[in-house]
Order: C-alpha cells, then sequence, then structure tokens
C-alpha cells in the first residue's frame, strides 16, 4: 500500500489540533499543520526527531527548519554527503537530501515540545506506513529516546528488549538497524550532552553501514 502521509489539518488529537488553532490565529503566514516528511522514499537512511518545534518545522514546514535543531542536523548530513547546498534555516535555501530522508514521531507541533504518550501512540501509523513503503531502508536514526520507541513501536517490537544509548546500533529482526544519538536539540549541545564530534561519529558510522 502506498505511503499515506496525515494531512497538513490531521484532525486525530484534539490538544494538538486546538494548539494548532491558536497557533493560526496568532501567526496566519507560518505552516501550522502536519509537517510532511523530507526527501525521497527510496533513501537507504530515514532520521526521525520527535516533533515539530513550534518556530521550527511548524513555521516553515519542513523538518528540522527554522531553528536551532537543524543547524547540526543539516550541516552534518551536508558533511557526510546526505545532503547538498548551504542550509539557511529556509526551505527554499536550496538543501537537497541525498539517500536520506527525515521525519517526526509526531508530525504536529505539541505544547511546550512535549507531546503525550497518546499523541505519540496516535501517530505512530504514519511512521509504520513511511517505513513500509521505503524498499531501500537500511538504517533508521533515532534521535532521542522518544523517536528510538517509537521506531520500534512502528516495527512491532517490544521497546523493553531494545534500550536506547547514544551512538548504540541495533540490528532489528528483520535486519533494519536502528541507530541511537541524543536528540540535536539547543539544550543537549548547550550542555554539552551532544558535541558535534559526538554526533558526527554516529553519523559516520551510519555511512559505514550505508554503503
Amino acid at each position: 500500500m502506498p505511503y499515506q502521509p496525515p494531512a497538513a489539518c490531521c484532525p486525530l488529537c484534539p490538544r494538538l489540533v486546538e494548539y494548532r488553532v491558536k497557533n493560526q490565529a496568532a501567526a496566519p503566514g507560518w505552516f501550522n499543520g502536519a509537517v510532511p516528511s523530507f526527501g525521497g522514499l527510496d533513501s537507504r537512511l530515514l532520521v526521525v526527531g520527535l516533533a515539530p518545534g513550534v518556530r521550527g518545522a511548524n513555521r516553515t514546514g519542513r523538518p528540522f527548519t527554522g531553528d536551532f535543531a537543524g543547524t547540526l542536523l543539516y550541516q552534518t548530513l551536508i558533511k557526510f554527503g546526505f545532503a547538498t547546498g548551504v542550509y539557511a534555516a529556509d526551505p527554499t535555501d536550496g538543501v537537497a537530501l541525498r539517500d536520506c530522508r527525515v521525519t517526526n514521531a509526531v508530525r504536529c507541533v505539541p505544547p511546550a515540545n512535549l507531546p503525550t504518550p497518546a499523541e505519540i501512540a496516535g501517530c505512530n501509523p504514519f511512521l509504520r506506513s513511511e517505513l513500509a513503503a521505503m524498499p531501500k531502508l537500511k538504517v533508521v536514526l533515532a534521535l532521542g529516546g522518544v523517536s528510538h520507541k517509537a521506531v520500534l513501536r512502528a516495527k512491532g517490537l517490544r521497546q523493553s528488549h531494545v534500550p536506547f544509548a547514544h551512538g548504540a546500533a541495533h540490528t532489528l529482526p528483520d535486519g533494519l538497524v536502528l541507530v541511537d544519538s541524543y536528540h540535536v536539540s539547543r539544550l543537549n549541545t548547550n550542555t554539552g550532552r551532544l558535541t558535534t564530534p559526538m554526533f558526527e561519529a554516529v553519523v559516520a558510522d551510519i555511512v559505514a553501514r550505508v554503503g
């Protein structure tokens, strides 16, 4: 079955819909909807983040675009050949992904950047459908523990059997490799929990695995 992304006006999560309506009233020129994935379904790498930032992807309509988190992500993807161009925090900056697709576990921006467990579960069928629609997929890079668990749920696997750990690579029963990294958020980078060399080491390992 072809991948069916959520509509921009997805109605599944009442709290997120209410927040969307408030954002639409406050900033009618923003995207303010379920953010579509970026990159081709024929890619061998899928990057899964947590959710759109209110002034990032919720504003621009492209994952990890418009706030601090996208800087480290896209600059690293460009450095290791998974993207071309110069990231300028704008969907018209000309950045193009190569053999890579970027999405989020939750497609609509949550208040305080924190989706509820019900919202994560409600959005999971879209991730499940996306994974099934990527025939060449070899590696999934999960940014943070929530994304890690969302991928396992989408694959029908028990989360307790595959613990999250930065830099870890887990080979799933179907051969897909799930690679973990701390999220590229400003909080993690400002506190030193995730440094540029740490994240680059994770992506360098993925390059070797993708081949």
